[in-house]
């Protein structure tokens, strides 16, 4: 499984987690927590798609 897999993964089970939050701070917390894992998820896939450019380039 690739990070960014992973990372929205985690974006999802946060996002899951706030539509089941009966407080407020909890369900502003786990959405500023689904955002960064969104904007991790974004990063690590540009990453990833410039590592596998690299690799069929030398291959």
């Amino acid at each position: 499984m690739r990070d960014s897999e992973t990372f929205t993964a985690n974006a999802v089970r946060c996002r899951e987690e706030a539509d089941a939050a009966t407080l407020d701070n909890v369900r502003d917390r786990c959405l500023r927590a689904e955002a960064a894992w969104v904007a991790m998820a974004s990063r690590s896939r540009r990453s990833e798609k410039a590592r596998d450019d690299r690799v069929a380039t030398v291959a």
